[in-house]
Order: C-alpha cells, then structure tokens, then sequence
C-alpha cells in the first residue's frame, strides 16, 4: 500500500486546512488509516485514526477542532482541521494498519511521506 498525504501549508493561528490522504491499493477499504505528526525535536505522535467501520478515535488535544473521515471508493481518508494553534505546526503522516482500532505507531505497517503545517501565530 503506497499512500500520499497533501494539503498542508501556511496558516494563520484559527485558521483552517484539510489534509487528504489517498492510497494506491484497493485493500484501504479494509484498513485502519491514521494521522500522526511530529514536530521538530519531537516524537511522532497520534492525531486521529478512522477504522474500516468509520469509527472515528482522536488525541485529546485535537477533540472538537479536528475531524477525520473516509471515503473508501476513493480510496482517501481527509483530515479536516479547525481552529488551528501554532502548537499544531508539525509534519503531517498518514499511516495504514491492519488492526482495528490501532494507535500506536508500531501497529501501522505503511506510511506515506509528510506534508508540512505550519501555523503562525
């Protein structure tokens, strides 16, 4: 599974951006597809992840700004963010895993490479 994130850019502090993840094989349907940034000096970490079933799960920080969704005849899971702080600047990954309800970063096998948010404030 190969996977492209886009849509990141420049913004200002409770602005908006929607980030599109879009995969190249027909088992992303079946997937857990997740988001994950890092910041520079800082570990990657969870954002939002969306099962097979639709069911949405999100880090706590992100709860109420950050919606994410699927479309799984696309084959593309979106990342809608809202109200955006500068602690939201981070590079953004989209990562596919087999498990149901993974968060962990070692649960997701493949991983598409980033797109820059940044968040001026």
């Amino acid at each position: 599974v190969q996977l492209q994130a886009s849509g990141g850019g420049l913004v200002q502090a409770g602005g908006s951006l929607r980030l599109s993840c879009v995969a190249s094989a027909n088992r992303f349907s079946i997937m857990t597809v997740g988001w994950y940034r890092q910041a520079p000096g800082k570990e990657r970490e969870f954002v939002a992840a969306i099962t097979r079933t639709a069911r949405a799960y999100y880090t706590n920080s992100v709860k109420g700004r950050f919606t994410i969704s699927r479309d799984n005849a696309l084959d593309t899971v979106d990342l809608e963010m809202n109200r955006l702080k500068p602690e939201d600047s981070a590079v953004y990954f989209c990562a596919a895993a087999r498990g149901y309800l993974a968060r962990d970063t070692n649960e997701y096998e493949y991983w598409g490479p980033g797109t820059q948010v940044t968040v001026s404030s």
